[in-house]
């Protein structure tokens, strides 16, 4: 794409197709073909990847066959390179029906554009594609729709059929928003309490009503509009979209660490890009730059030229990721599970039949009719890898990444997901694969190679690649990043003519600055999303959906069912029909182990394996106080229906010989009950709090036997606690200790067993104590609780622990 010396005075043209107009600057250079980055891309199985280029020479302008397969004919004749100007007339690929294209004079002057909604601005003229219609900044783009606004005094806007302006979008709310003429002759923009937010140049409205001037950009959904005038432009986001890296760099350790050192690379509408490189040369790192789930601390990424940093909170929802793991319940079926995600993702007002219709559409696109029934545990990991993709299509994003879609694959597998991302792009979407297979490179655009060190090595078409590097096979260029550390990998492929040809010229940029010199950076600082819901509608969804996955396990749920009638039963044998001298300390220890272990036990893998999940949903909107809260509900139920079960099997019909039958408000058994449910419930939030700690989940048995050990050591059942130095006040953040003296209280435990250590202070049969130890409990529920909330936060995105 290097143009020819000396300064251009070919006169403008505009190139007609049967895809559009494209206005051809005598400053560029045009490649035409099937490569998606080609500036004029014909969709035709004639024409050849790189087919012919029409550029300035002096005054005049040339097209020039690039070898392609089938040839180029300039007015019914073969060219290889010949001059061509206003009238001519050419074909691509076959002399009678090929692709037509037709040069006519200069367009008229276009009126003064819209201000972009972003500060990075690309020139109209920088080589990227003019017939796509995406960019608010671009000068030659056309609106989709132009709506003259005439003498209405408001504009109704939603999804709702009723509205003035209907946006068939699942992600817009049925009444969004609301432009309104003001008396004046301005106009401002309402939001009417929409769930995915109205957004005014990038930035989401803060209060309910605000200015528009002329030429602000109002987004909703995957829609923009821009007043004009008296006329409101819309423009609409096909999924058609650009991907302009610029620069990026990644540190830690105070920047002595570069993880991602200078990255720029263009990615072209409906382009599949693969990123591949070493263990170690900042593949995760980018993909997280890329997604602005942890932004880059240096440079930019454009999104179809809008900076994604600063529009983050509205752009977010047109980009989807896939995550190396599972993003849905196994335990689940397709259907089911892609049903409670359109839940989440999609606005309150949405109605059933409009999610369902929405899932059983993409269940068609990935092909999966045949398995929507059955659970997700049950399909092979190319069928688990479409369902994970499934429900990132709900939201119908125009950028698509993965994150090692085909780790684990066969290569008959590797190959069926390669070839299901080359469709999705070709359907309209932008997609961004990193992996560390090499097998079906062929199916995409562009390749990236990242070296160690995070640096691109190169940036082309895959079959270019390893000519590149000079080797013949991929093994022999992954042996040279292992072993030719020193090699300046980054530099030999800025000094080489594709570094000018993929990057420099495709985006109009100049060469990056040389190395030592400080990248530039967008000062953007991404916000997270809003919220698609209500919190008390997020809560209802996943109250549902944990109980439907709880319900579905069925080893789950025999061991919780099994387990107080086990616990119980053995306190039963132990207490026989009255709590004596010889039996009473033996039994409430039994139900306070019962109580720790059933508690525990029921939560201490339920945060962890749902950590990729909950991270994946958490990006996109998901309340983490929601999460949270219907974790404690439902395990809380069940928790607390255990140590009922547990209490009622070992002291129902037994005399608990509690002072003049009487407990110390209640019945004696109703209070203990009340102690053990607490404890059971207090255990619950502490196992989640393992939950939250670990980061494998084989980590958790040992820690849960270590909780037992503990809570078992320090109940004060079988150590001498009072008046011992640390060790009594340890014990005041244990629950078991405060369960024990609960029951004690209750039943006067020192009277019954008098041994030295039922001698016990918390064991006195006062109104007094038994409050506090009830208190006690109470307050280290809502400590724990807030503890498993930080610790999730730990867990999450970058950009949503804000």
């Amino acid at each position: 794409m290097v143009q020819r010396p000396g300064v251009p005075t070919a006169p403008e043209l505009v190139l007609v197709t049967d895809t559009g107009s494209f206005a051809m600057s005598p400053g560029r250079t045009y490649h035409v073909g099937r490569d998606p980055l080609c500036e004029i891309c014909l969709e035709d199985a004639r024409v050849s990847w790189h087919h012919a280029v029409l550029r300035p020479d002096g005054d005049h302008w040339t097209v020039e066959d690039e070898h392609s397969t089938n040839g180029t004919w300039a007015d019914g004749r073969r060219v290889h390179e010949r001059s061509v100007g206003a009238g001519c007339r050419l074909r691509f690929g076959d002399e009678e029906d090929g692709p037509v294209a037709v040069l006519v004079g200069p367009p008229p002057p276009p009126a003064p554009p819209p201000p972009p909604p972003s500060s990075a601005a690309p020139d109209p003229a920088a080589g990227v594609r003019p017939s796509r219609v995406t960019s608010l900044s671009r000068t030659f783009q056309q609106p989709t729709t132009v709506r003259p606004l005439l003498a209405r005094t408001a504009v109704s806007i939603g999804r709702d059929p009723g509205n003035d302006l209907v946006i068939d979008d699942l992600t817009v709310s049925r009444r969004h928003a609301e432009l309104r003429a003001l008396a004046d002759g301005t106009y401002e923009i309402a939001d009417l309490g929409s769930h995915n937010g109205t957004y005014l140049n990038g930035a989401r409205l803060d209060r309910r009503a605000a200015p528009l001037a002329q030429g602000d950009i109002v987004g909703i959904g995957h829609s923009a509009f821009c007043l004009v005038g008296d006329q409101l432009q819309e423009f609409v986001d096909t999924g058609e979209v650009s991907l302009d890296v610029q620069d990026l760099t990644v540190a830690v350790d105070k920047g002595r660490k570069i993880l991602l050192d200078r990255v720029s690379f263009p990615v072209g509408a409906k382009c599949l890009l693969a990123v591949v490189g070493p263990s170690g040369a900042g593949k995760s790192t980018l993909l997280g730059a890329l997604t602005g789930l942890r932004p880059a601390d240096q440079g930019t990424v454009l999104y179809d030229g809008r900076d994604l940093y600063r529009d983050y909170a509205e752009l977010r929802r047109r980009i989807g990721l896939v995550p190396q793991d599972d993003i849905l319940h196994s335990q689940l079926t397709v259907r089911r599970a892609l049903g409670y995600a359109a839940e989440l993702r999609f606005p309150q007002d949405t109605a059933k039949a409009e999610r369902q219709a929405r899932v059983e559409e993409v269940i068609g696109e990935l092909g999966l009719q045949q398995r929507a029934d059955q659970p997700i545990h049950s399909l092979s990991g190319g069928q688990r890898k479409r369902v994970s993709v499934a429900l990132e299509l709900l939201t119908k994003p125009s950028l698509l990444f993965l994150d090692e879609p085909t780790s684990g694959l066969d290569p008959g597998m590797d190959r069926s997901v390669m070839h299901m991302l080359r469709g999705l792009a070709d359907d309209g979407r932008t997609v961004i694969v990193v992996t560390h297979s090499v097998l079906n490179l062929d199916v995409c655009d562009r390749l990236l190679i990242l070296a160690p060190g995070g640096r691109t090595a190169y940036f082309g078409p895959p079959e270019e690649a390893l000519g590149f590097f000079g080797f013949e096979q991929w093994p022999e260029a992954y042996e040279a990043f292992e072993n030719q550390q020193d090699r300046d990998w980054a530099g030999q492929y800025r000094a080489s003519p594709l570094q000018s040809r993929y990057v420099d010229v495709a985006t109009g940029r100049t060469p990056p600055p040389p190395a030592g010199e400080a990248a530039r950076t967008s000062g953007a600082v991404p916000q997270p999303p809003p919220k698609a819901q209500s919190w008390g509608s997020q809560l209802s969804t996943l109250i549902r959906r944990y109980t439907a996955v709880l319900g579905a396990d069925r080893t789950f749920l025999a061991i919780m069912i099994g387990l107080p009638f086990v616990m119980g039963g053995l306190a039963r044998a132990l207490a026989g029909t009255a709590l004596t001298a010889e039996t009473g300390l033996n039994a409430l220890f039994i139900l306070v182990l019962g109580g720790v272990l059933t508690g525990a036990a029921n939560a201490v893998r339920e945060l962890v394996k749902e950590r990729v999940i909950y991270q994946r949903e958490r990006a996109v909107g998901l309340s983490r106080s929601a999460y949270l809260m219907s974790k404690v509900v439902v395990l809380g139920v069940l928790t607390v229906a255990q140590a009922v079960v547990l209490t009622v099997v070992g002291l129902a019909g037994v005399d608990t010989n509690a002072p003049g039958g009487k407990g110390i408000f209640l019945p004696p058994l109703i209070e203990i009950i009340l102690a053990v449910a607490l404890l059971s419930f207090t255990s619950m939030l502490l196992g989640l709090m393992i939950s939250a700690l670990v980061t494998k989940e084989e980590a958790t048995m040992p820690l849960l036997v270590l909780l037992t050990i503990v809570q078992s050591a320090f109940c004060g059942a079988l150590l001498k606690l009072s008046g011992v130095p640390v060790l009594e006040q340890l014990a005041w953040f244990v629950p078991a200790r405060w369960a024990m003296g609960a029951m004690g209280t209750t039943t006067d435990l020192g009277a019954i067993v008098p041994l030295k250590i039922t001698q016990d202070p918390l064991f006195a049969h006062k109104t007094s104590l038994w409050i506090l130890e009830i208190g006690m409990l109470l307050a280290l529920s809502v400590l724990f609780t807030v503890l498993v909330a930080r610790m999730l936060r730990r867990t999450e995105p970058a950009v949503m622990r804000k």
